[in-house]
């Protein structure tokens, strides 16, 4: 074979006022960017979760469901089932995090305008939202085959449990990649059933999308240092500096390059997944030239453009692999 926040009022701290004077520079863009257009239920709803935000790890899922292609044949209905569980599971997630985090939200400047702090969304209809796209993912799952309906449930709490964990630790970023890590080790199960031969390739994958994720959430997270400390809330950033945090998020950038290379060295990777990573590898590195801790201005455009990018480059290149050296 080729290839094979906030539930109890002990976590609640006391919402303060704002301290502006020492904040870095952040985007004042009067709203908190990559929005769809236009005021109708179904653009506030795509909003309130950040729809264009899918492009992160769904092309890892997809990466998974295409190493599983060299296993057993992939349907179309497999395909479908698999983009409804992921963006099902997204939404619930996001939703779900919008609804815990609402009275930190309306506080923070740069989160005021979100759909509930603003009114635009009812805390009701965004818990109904949220309750509909919980049980969507779980049937999906469960119309995919009996391993992945016994592992939704567990999968669900996770993504979920992420919106409560800035109360107790620094690493919710960690956790945060864990939940995104998830992914592509669905994507391989939806298809298979089974787990992967080698059996690390998937865990080497699913830890790289962990690693990923985590970075680029303490980039995203220099943002809030200010506010984040003020309000008791934590974050890596709070615990480490700006400086430090970036550095860090360097680190576990390097580290998930490894692991995407021995993925593709444990899965018998060509030429053209190489490629992939190498391209990727560059994004990554003007990711980084852009974020500095002096000058935050430009961390929501590598946020949200370069990661997406960085996710849609090493499914690529995954995919050429598969068409091209089959």
């Amino acid at each position: 074979m080729k290839k094979q926040q906030r539930t109890t009022q002990a976590w609640k701290p006391e919402l303060k006022a704002i301290r502006t004077d020492s904040a870095p520079a952040i985007p004042d863009s009067g709203v908190d960017g990559q929005l769809v257009k236009g005021s109708s239920r179904l653009a506030i709803y795509a909003n309130f979760v950040k729809l264009p935000h899918t492009v992160f790890a769904l092309p890892f899922a997809l990466v998974g469901v295409v190493y599983a292609s060299y296993s057993v044949p992939v349907s179309l209905r497999q395909i479908v089932l698999v983009l409804i569980a992921f963006t099902a599971a997204r939404f619930a997630a996001m939703g779900f995090n919008r609804i815990a985090d609402q009275a930190w939200d309306k506080q923070n400047p740069r989160t005021c305008d979100r759909e509930l702090p603003a009114g635009k969304l009812s805390t009701r209809e965004a818990m109904a939202a949220v309750v509909v796209a919980s049980v969507l993912f779980v049937a999906a799952a469960g119309a995919l085959n009996r391993v992945c309906l016994f592992l939704s449930v567990p999968a669900l709490a996770w993504i979920l449990g992420y919106s409560y964990t800035k109360r107790f630790t620094n690493w919710s970023h960690l956790w945060l990649g864990g939940a995104l890590a998830i992914a592509p080790a669905g994507g391989y199960l939806a298809i298979t059933g089974s787990w992967s031969t080698p059996v690390w390739t998937i865990p080497v994958l699913a830890g790289a999308v962990l690693l990923w994720v985590a970075g680029f959430d303490m980039f995203y997270a220099l943002q809030d240092h200010s506010f984040d400390r003020e309000h008791g809330l934590k974050s890596a950033v709070v615990l480490l500096g700006e400086k430090r945090s970036i550095l860090v998020a360097k680190m576990l950038h390097g580290i998930m390059l490894s692991g995407l290379l021995a993925f593709g060295y444990g899965a018998s990777m060509g030429f053209p997944y190489y490629v992939g990573i190498a391209v990727a590898s560059i994004i990554i590195a003007w990711e980084h030239n852009l974020v500095k801790h002096e000058d935050l201005s430009r961390v929501d455009a590598a946020f949200f453009m370069f990661n997406g990018v960085i996710s849609i480059v090493v499914f690529v290149g995954t995919l050429a692999d598969r068409l091209i050296l089959g």
